[in-house]
């Protein structure tokens, strides 16, 4: 397999870092964007020219468009850019502020939109791409006390849902990343959580001990990544950790049977 050039967002921990880390060590040239690019010192003594480094706050667009033109300049073709960036807001809907709210949609929504429309030029220039989002188990199924973050997923599912079609005729491919529960500091440094109010006290405590565990292992989820885009046709969705094929699989056999039953009372306000 040709070596490939990435740009991948959100790169100092977590995902991005295991993702960084596999491909660099394949022999592929990342572009790797971050608030602190200092988190990856040790990556360019080890591998100089191959890591391309850029401040980036996914939550400030002008920001996003310059570090994608600067990338695609600096490097030439680019031939995949992850959208990963993110963290999670814990708390019940009514608990979350109206900051919270807004930098919660800020970060996870129109960051990744702005990234996806920045690239998307460039990519069509080029001949093609692929354009991977991280979006989560919580794309497709709810959970309690992250409301606001599902809406995030939510979001983005809906939005790559429809680009998808947009951009399937001019060679770029699209792939969603649904992870379960992973071995990641998504649990303490990229989580925001809300002011609590006693109503929910014991709810929050059941919820927060049934995710305590995540059986994850972020090296096998940088394993998968890589090799959907190698594909020579790239899943649309790819469902990582049998912990989200379970949510998801419930979520969407539940709905799938309230369509079905009212598959006739739907009908009546079709005119006749």
């Amino acid at each position: 397999m040709a070596a490939k050039t990435w740009f991948i967002t959100g790169t100092s921990t977590g995902f991005g870092r295991a993702l960084t880390e596999a491909l660099l060590a394949r022999g592929d040239r990342v572009a790797a964007t971050l608030r602190r690019p200092a988190a990856l010192d040790d990556l360019a003594a080890e591998y100089g020219s191959l890591l391309w480094r850029a401040e980036l706050d996914v939550s400030r667009p002008a920001e996003v468009r310059r570090s994608v033109d600067d990338a695609f300049a600096a490097l030439g073709r680019i031939d995949v850019v992850v959208s990963n960036a993110g963290y999670s807001l814990v708390g019940a809907v009514e608990e979350a502020t109206d900051e919270q709210v807004a930098r919660q949609l800020d970060t996870n929504v129109l960051g990744s939109m702005t990234l996806a429309r920045a690239a998307l030029p460039h990519l069509r220039r080029q001949g093609g791409g692929h354009l991977i989002q991280f979006s989560s188990v919580g794309g497709q199924a709810a959970f309690p006390f992250v409301g606001v973050y599902n809406a995030t997923k939510w979001a983005m599912e809906g939005f790559y849902e429809a680009l998808a079609q947009e951009v399937a005729g001019l060679g770029i491919a699209t792939t969603l990343v649904e992870p379960g529960g992973f071995r990641t500091d998504a649990n303490t440094r990229s989580v925001d959580v809300s002011p609590a109010l006693p109503v929910y006290a014991e709810l929050r405590e059941q919820v927060l001990r049934d995710f305590a565990e995540p059986i994850g292992d972020p090296a096998g989820l940088a394993t998968a990544v890589i090799s959907a885009a190698d594909a020579a046709k790239p899943p649309r969705r790819l469902l990582l950790g049998s912990d989200a094929y379970e949510a998801v699989h419930a979520s969407l056999t539940a709905r799938l049977h309230e369509v079905e039953a009212q598959k006739d009372s739907a009908a009546i306000t079709d005119h006749t």
